[in-house]
């Protein structure tokens, strides 16, 4: 029987990590407070994310003036050793279509929220 509420839990495929790796994936320069409105999480929550993905080695980050240069590592796999012998980029290429941002001229969102709730 189905309950009347909804689903006991929400969740989605892809996790917040994978969403701000996409997002700067599609554009580079992208800022902080853009990423966090195309993820549907905090910014505080993406800098804690983007720190995440750069020890990690998957992110790269260079100023450029006032301005952020991000720069994903070819090459890398994902974490999970049932993933682990699949380099990113698949995923990047799958996902790495036009930018979803609002006025970018392109109506597509990205999903948000998970399981584990939002990023500390």
């Amino acid at each position: 029987m189905r309950d009347e509420q909804g689903p006991r839990t929400r969740w989605t495929f892809l996790t917040h990590h994978a969403r701000v790796l996409v997002a700067i994936s599609r554009d580079a320069e992208i800022r902080l407070r853009d990423l966090a409105a195309t993820c549907g999480v905090t910014e505080r929550a993406v800098q804690a994310i983007i720190t995440d993905l750069e020890d990690a080695g998957f992110l790269t980050r260079t100023r450029h003036g006032r301005r952020n240069h991000y720069h994903v590592v070819e090459g890398t796999c994902f974490r999970h050793p049932a993933e682990a012998h699949q380099e990113i980029a698949g995923l990047l290429a799958l996902f790495g279509g036009p930018d979803p941002r609002p006025g970018s001229g392109h109506q597509q969102t990205l999903p948000t929220g998970d399981h584990h709730g939002e990023h500390p």
